[in-house]
């Protein structure tokens, strides 16, 4: 997806509400635009509902499960701010709660976050460096899914491997990209202070399913194969 033009069958628009109290902000599908290109999810003050900030989250309708995931990403500037890639999959879904996870919190820019949730079970998380900071330019964060191995890439170089099986979800998950703020959770992504609207911005996003043939030179999966 290179995001040259909204597609309602393929993506679902996150509009009118938030993932609890948590978050400082209410999911708008004002601040989800295709532009020039790029998917561009913004955050920035403005009563809704029940919070004074809106931000923008978007997600596949579809899901999926092995195989090669990878984004082109600049983050968000902001402590307390969380720029996500990631794949879901949850009650709300009449599923178990798995999930695998690269998130830039604003608090450091230097690195991303890695975590799989296994049946709402987390705790896995791992830091990796990215070089001149998130928010500066765009970046690849990948990961490779198989049944017994999971895999982190930032700028086509392995960071993290994960080969416990315990540590490694099973359920087909969607793809999501949100941009979200918290005033409660400072330790873990920094202290929020609201400087300005800002936004994710996401220049190209794909999944290649084992065996598939690698969709752009830069992949992941053209390396694997």
């Amino acid at each position: 997806e290179n995001f040259d033009v909204m597609d309602p069958s393929f993506w679902y628009v996150s509009s009118g509400w938030n993932n609890g109290a948590h978050q400082n902000c209410t999911w708008s599908k004002k601040l989800v635009r295709f532009d020039n290109g790029q998917l561009e999810l913004g955050f920035r003050d403005g009563r809704a509902g029940d919070r004074n900030y809106s931000c923008g989250e978007i997600q596949t309708k579809g899901r999926y499960r092995y195989g090669t995931y990878e984004a082109r990403i600049k983050a968000a500037t902001g402590s307390g701010l969380n720029s996500a890639f990631f794949t879901y999959i949850g009650p709300v879904h009449k599923k178990p709660h798995d999930e695998i996870d690269m998130e830039i919190l604003g608090k450091d820019m230097s690195q991303v976050q890695l975590n799989q949730y296994i049946s709402a079970k987390g705790g896995n998380e791992k830091l990796a460096d990215v070089a001149g900071d998130a928010d500066k330019a765009f970046n690849d964060y990948a990961f490779i899914w198989e049944p017994k191995r999971l895999r982190y890439f930032v700028n086509g170089k392995m960071v993290h491997e994960v080969t416990d099986p315990a540590k490694i979800p099973q359920e087909p998950q969607k793809i999501f990209f949100s941009l979200w703020g918290t005033d409660t959770l400072k330790g873990w992504m920094g202290q929020f202070a609201y400087r300005g609207p800002t936004a994710m911005r996401v220049d190209r996003v794909a999944f290649t399913a084992p065996g598939d043939a690698c969709q752009f030179p830069e992949s992941i999966a053209c390396q694997q194969n």
